[in-house]
């Protein structure tokens, strides 16, 4: 149970309204600061008495949201964003509880980026700690509270403050203490310093930030501790983007007493790593601390003191600060995860081949009826192993990935498919080879797949030494060996499983948990229907989702339907922005009787639909990507149209949509794939 000092004195919070606040900030005393309730939804109530803002069930349903949105914001240096924030509920756990979610909503972005949600209820309030990355882009803050089921339901917002830096500083002057909590011990605890408090047996010093007795910092005594090796933590603020630099503070101990006072990294998996620990006392005064910090996906940092008695004296910390800069000036790069990736449209990128047998070939696969094409784009480049032409019995030529720091968490992700072979044991394995070869490690293999399906494998790593991924595809002996296809492998830092992670971001649907923000006005047998694996009718439609080879994806039965008749997927409103939108999406129209597929765009308030994009007929036995590139500056929605063909054998499907800002960057060819169709673009009449 974490103790949370951050909440010493709600009264002492509700000072926080008379300081002048930064733009972004608000501490609710008299009025909202600029951040209004959206008129569609429901309003977030000023209490009477100020110092905070809050919706709740005695004047709204269950499940209806309060939305409060700021104005203007830009941060052109990186910025941290606390809220202070508390959600209440009934007794026990409602199966859906409420919910506090907060988006950054960008100038040119058709949709709102979901950067952090909570629904655990407490009964005082707590804060989260947002690292915003600088950037030139305007943007919105947009609060989100959702009542969840429970009888006496409430969200209540005390604080909202945007400032300069990174949310791991502190100085421990504000009394929420920039988010820094400490571990409840019942012998040995963190407790705030300074301000003319004395409740310690031990002389404490004066603060670092002001030098005298009436600033603040943190600091851990020995006095209570009754077994040996007691321990007190004061755990940060959770990083929330990729950081790497220098993490300095102030520290001061007790000359000539035990105590151990270390500095641990722990990511969202639990695993620690000691960054550094004290050497010697160093003086009586406050000693500078530098450690090389990289946190390149979410951590917390840990300030772990460990005594061996009750006579171990104090340690006392402030002025935690963080620079870019790395703190003995390495000129080192940071390793970038992209680098380790490929899709193999262009070349091998960073990979390569040992130089015995044929190995891997890059090739392509024109979109047909009878053999797949690749999984990036269904008509491109992808990597093919041919086990019966090996120069070797049972053995391929191994495929290289660069080399990986040591020392680094790495979730790696690629997709396969496998053709022929009786046995599929071993038919493909991925290796982690240290630098110097000698030592290799099996760390994944196939032991049964679907044959013909581009299926995903996700792994995660972390070795000390650097290491290079190594690809390699056996087979027992030559009537049993088969070929083996391989795409789109990227890396990635960090673990690919998180207990935090957060939903897909509105512009993004793969359809693996639900429909997302897509909608029918009906829903019968001929409507979209969410599936996985193959359709029911034999020679048409996918034989699984082009997300993971297992998922879902959207599609038609035609079955179902008679000829000519209309399904149609709705998304949900997007928002009109100025400039290019970027709409990608992968289709699979297999079947000698398939129809029409058409994409239209419906703008507010307008009866007519503009086509986008549309085709007929059979296009693959593949899933294929589309590329269409629109503008529209009011509020719109897109609409997948899919029309049953003359038979059964017209199942149409569609997966992974997604909308981004800006020009389809990479688009071939803008013709073909925005408007690529020969036929009359009026609607189709049957």
């Amino acid at each position: 149970m974490l103790l949370r000092v951050v909440l010493l004195a709600v009264q002492a919070l509700q000072l926080a309204g008379a300081l002048d606040l930064p733009s972004g900030s608000c501490a609710f005393e008299e009025n909202t600061c600029g951040f209004d309730s959206v008129f569609e939804f429901l309003p977030w109530i000023l209490n009477e008495e100020g110092h905070y803002v809050y919706v709740d069930t005695s004047f709204a349903k269950q499940g209806e949201k309060a939305v409060l949105l700021s104005s203007d914001l830009q941060a052109e240096e990186w910025s941290c964003l606390r809220l202070v924030y508390q959600i209440t509920t009934s007794s026990g756990s409602p199966a859906d509880p409420s919910r506090l979610n907060l988006y950054m909503r960008f100038e040119d972005e058709s949709f709102d980026r979901l950067l952090w949600s909570a629904k655990e209820p407490s009964d005082s309030w707590l804060i989260a700690s947002l690292d915003l990355q600088n950037s030139s882009k305007k943007f919105k803050i947009l609060i989100e509270g959702v009542l969840g089921q429970g009888n006496t339901d409430s969200i209540a917002l005390f604080e909202i403050k945007m400032t300069t830096g990174y949310c791991i500083e502190c100085d421990f002057e504000e009394n929420h203490l920039c988010g820094y909590v400490n571990r409840w011990n019942p012998n040995v605890n963190w407790f705030v310093g300074g301000g003319n408090i004395r409740n310690s047996h031990a002389i404490l010093p004066q603060d670092h930030t002001f030098r005298n007795e009436l600033g603040h910092y943190m600091y851990v005594d020995s006095v209570y501790v009754k077994h040996f090796q007691e321990v007190a933590q004061l755990i940060s603020p959770r990083t929330r983007a990729p950081m790497s630099g220098c993490l300095s503070f102030y520290y001061q101990l007790q000359q000539g007493n035990d105590n151990i006072f270390s500095l641990y990294t722990r990511d969202v998996a639990g695993l620690y790593e000691e960054i550094w620990r004290v050497d010697n006392p160093g003086n009586a005064a406050w000693n500078l601390a530098e450690v090389e910090f990289n946190a390149p996906y979410p951590m917390e940092v840990i300030f772990e003191v460990a005594f061996n008695g009750p006579k171990g004296g104090y340690v006392a910390l402030d002025d935690i600060s963080f620079s870019p800069v790395h703190c003995q000036n390495q000129t080192d790069l940071p390793f970038s995860a992209k680098e380790a990736s490929c899709n193999f449209e262009e070349d091998l990128c960073n990979f390569y081949q040992d130089k015995e047998g044929p190995g891997w070939t890059r090739v392509k696969v024109k979109p047909n009826m009878y053999r797949a094409g690749d999984h990036t784009t269904g008509s491109g480049y992808y990597l093919l192993a041919n086990t019966k032409f090996t120069s070797q019995p049972g053995y391929i030529g191994r495929l290289y990935g660069p080399s990986l720091p040591g020392n680094l968490q790495y979730c790696l992700r690629f997709h396969y498919a496998i053709y022929g072979f009786l046995k599929m044991s071993d038919t493909l394995a991925v290796y982690i080879f240290e630098e110097n070869h000698v030592v290799q490690e099996k760390i994944w293999s196939l032991l049964e797949s679907p044959r013909g399906v581009w299926l995903q494998a996700e792994i995660t790593f972390k070795k000390p030494m650097p290491t290079k991924v190594v690809f390699m595809s056996l087979c027992k002996s030559f009537w049993d060996c088969g070929l083996i296809a391989l795409d789109d492998i990227t890396v990635q830092l960090g673990s690919c499983w998180s207990p935090e992670s957060l939903p897909p971001t509105p512009g993004e649907c793969t359809f693996e948990q639900d429909e997302c923000a897509f909608t029918q006005e009906k829903r019968n047998r001929s409507s979209w229907h969410r599936r996985r694996g193959e359709t029911p009718t034999s020679y048409t439609g996918p034989k699984g989702d082009h997300t993971t080879g297992v998922g879902y994806y959207m599609y038609i039965e035609a079955s179902h339907m008679v000829y000519g008749q209309k399904a149609r997927l709705r998304s949900g409103p997007l928002r009109g922005v100025s400039g290019k939108h970027c709409l990608t999406f992968f289709y699979h129209m297999y079947g000698a009787g398939t129809g029409l597929l058409s994409v239209y765009l419906k703008k507010e308030e307008d009866s007519e639909e503009s086509l986008l994009w549309r085709r007929r007929g059979e296009q693959s036995i593949s899933w294929l990507r589309a590329l269409i590139e629109y503008s529209c500056e009011r509020q719109h929605q897109i609409i997948f149209e899919a029309i049953r063909g003359i038979s059964v054998r017209s199942d149409t499907a569609i997966d992974d949509v997604k909308f981004q800002a800006g020009p389809c960057a990479e688009i071939e060819d803008t013709t073909q794939q925005s408007s690529g169709y020969s036929e009359d673009l009026n609607e189709i009449e049957y």
